[in-house]
């Protein structure tokens, strides 16, 4: 492989790995909160507790949405997201949507 080749190589995956750290979420200030169950990557270790990594970010919005009002009657969801805002949960969603999902 020629040197300008490499060279070329090696600066487009520089601006690759660089877009791929600039478009992570920050490590959400209330993540305490969800990874007491569902793990701090979203990869739940308790039987019965749904996986959140590499989910939808729609999704988990509108999840976390429906806890919060009601609209998804679960107690325990309710209670941990009902004192967050609208801002603190679009964090959370954008933090375990851009998660490894856990593997099959």
């Amino acid at each position: 492989m020629s040197r300008a080749i490499r060279a070329a190589a090696a600066v487009l995956s520089l601006f690759a790995a660089s877009a791929a750290v600039a478009e992570a979420p920050a490590r959400p200030a209330r993540l305490g909160l969800c990874a007491s169950c569902h793990g701090e990557s979203g990869r739940s270790a308790i039987k019965g507790t749904p996986h959140l990594a590499g989910q939808d970010l729609d999704y988990l919005k509108s999840a976390l949405a429906a806890y919060r009002s009601g609209a998804r009657d679960v107690a325990v969801m309710r209670a941990a997201v009902g004192a967050l805002t609208p801002a603190e949960l679009d964090e959370l969603a954008a933090w375990f949507a851009a998660q490894a999902s856990a593997p099959q």
